[in-house]
């Protein structure tokens, strides 16, 4: 996963500043506000156990037999809570020039609703465990903590909505094809691939906002405020740290200033417009770009974290009934 973490220093100031001529359209207004329904219940057992079994699979490389089967058991489960799936195939072709056959899964419930939220996450998963931190070349990158946590957290917040129905619509999108990019220096747009091609095909009627779950499963996850999170979407950050604070998640959730991150949020926010952010685990303590098992073979059960899952998937189910009834 490419993600260019720039300190923010005088040259992000500087590209801020110019930015500021083109004002940012944030989001639309909310509707008024409706008959509040409780929040469901995040089960982080449920959502551990989607990671575990995501793993299981293998890595879900694009093109490889676990990726076509990881691919067909996401649908399934997504249709059996409730949703109307789509796949949207695409071809793309890597940095290397590999050709890929990539899915993005589209889960929406009420389709029928024009206020809708956005929630992502990517399901496949690194080729190289091409970090400096990883010695063994051949070492085999199993993606629990980068791209299955995000997708554990997803599936049972699917599952709490196919049981307990908000007054809102909700796109659950599985992107495809975030992590076959190039390393190091001029990656540039090789990576998220598969949210580029949703951002420039977005199923009308559009998302009012969005969040993207990465790297959501580690134990004592830093969710530092990622800075294109910041610059497109702020108020959006405002309200979910506000809110997820107030729910008592403060050590997840800190108010501090993380560094850009080129991930699928960027496509979405620069390509459709849906002001989304990323809720990402940004250590200050990682030796690395990000957490230490980062791109390398140490990503498995090892690292998830039952309390960072609920940590996340509660925050994003909250986030989805109070918007829902005007109160965020």
């Amino acid at each position: 996963m490419q993600r260019f973490l720039l300190l923010l220093c005088v040259l992000m100031l500087a590209a801020c500043a110019n930015d500021a001529k083109q004002p940012i359209e944030d989001m639309a207004p909310a509707p008024p506000p409706r008959e509040a329904k409780p929040v469901p219940k995040f089960d982080r057992d449920s959502a551990y156990a989607y990671v575990e079994q995501q793993v299981a699979f293998g890595p879900r490389v694009v093109n490889s037999e676990a990726h076509a089967r990881t691919r067909k058991w996401l649908v399934d489960k997504l249709e059996s809570f409730g949703a109307e799936v789509r796949e949207q195939n695409f071809e793309a072709v890597a940095f290397d020039g590999t050709p890929l056959s990539a899915t993005n899964i589209i889960a929406r419930y009420s389709p029928e609703l024009e206020d809708r939220i956005l929630l992502s996450a990517h399901w496949d998963t690194r080729p190289f465990a091409d970090s400096d931190l990883e010695d063994d070349p051949n070492a085999v990158v199993n993606g629990a903590d980068d791209g299955g946590s995000g997708v554990g957290v997803l599936l049972e917040v699917a599952r709490q909505l196919g049981m307990n129905k908000p007054d809102i619509g909700v796109d659950i999108v599985l992107f495809d094809a975030e992590d076959y990019g190039k390393s190091g220096g001029g990656g540039g747009n090789s990576w998220g691939l598969g949210s580029q091609y949703y951002a420039k095909n977005v199923q009308a009627p559009k998302p009012r906002f969005g969040i993207l779950l990465d790297m959501v499963g580690a134990r004592d996850a830093n969710f530092a405020v990622e800075s294109y999170s910041e610059k497109y979407a702020p108020t959006i950050v405002g309200k979910v740290w506000r809110l997820a604070n107030s729910m008592g998640y403060g050590s997840y959730y800190v108010n501090e200033r993380g560094g850009a991150v080129i991930d699928d949020h960027y496509y979405v926010n620069t390509i459709a417009n849906i002001p989304t952010i990323d809720i990402i685990n940004l250590p200050k303590d990682a030796e690395g770009q990000f957490v230490d098992h980062w791109h390398t073979g140490n990503d498995n059960m090892d690292v998830i974290d039952k309390r960072t899952l609920r940590a996340a998937g509660q925050v994003v189910l909250a986030t989805v009934f109070r918007e829902a009834a005007g109160t965020l």
